[in-house]
């Protein structure tokens, strides 16, 4: 078919192009392989060449969080306060403990809380973070803590408290 001065075709699911949809369908569907890709990839969640900061070395001692203390403590098995800042290791997701969805996640949550506090006090660590997203949608920035050029967040996957986390929810 002809229609002013171009080719018409039916309409249907072999109709060539897609137009926006098919375009944004196309991206929707590489984004989410590429997501998939980069969370079995550990090493691509840390920062890397020119897109890292330069290293914080942390040498302090820490407690658990609670009402007045913000210096130096965990929050959980993923979170802890250096100051005023939040920060939020990059690459894992621990259980929730507040609120916790069972008493199951509230368990796992509070172990993976006391590994992490206990690991932050071996000794001095480094945080690395990105320059780009360097923070997330709650404010907390996000970094890499190594410990002698090991990830402290590996470890936590390692012994089996915490997950791999890419940056979108695994249901």
């Amino acid at each position: 078919m002809r229609a002013r001065g171009r080719w018409r075709t039916p309409a249907g699911p072999y109709r060539r192009g897609g137009g926006r949809r098919g375009t944004l369908r196309s991206l929707i569907l590489l984004g989410a392989l590429g997501a998939a890709w980069v969370v079995t990839q550990p090493d691509l969640v840390e920062p890397f060449g020119p897109l890292a900061t330069t290293p914080v070395r942390v040498s302090e001692p820490f407690t658990r969080c609670a009402r007045g203390r913000t210096h130096g403590c965990v929050i959980d098995g993923d979170t802890f306060k250096l100051g005023q800042r939040s920060i939020r290791i990059v690459g894992i997701d621990a259980p929730e403990t507040h609120p916790a969805r069972c008493a199951a996640e509230a368990a796992a949550g509070e172990k993976a809380t006391v590994r992490l506090l206990a690991l932050l006090n071996e000794g001095p660590f480094e945080m690395i973070g990105s320059v780009v997203d360097a923070t997330d949608q709650y404010g907390r920035d996000l970094r890499v803590l190594k410990r002698g050029g090991r990830s402290i967040g590996d470890q936590l996957v390692e012994e089996g408290l915490v997950r791999r986390y890419g940056g979108f929810k695994m249901g």
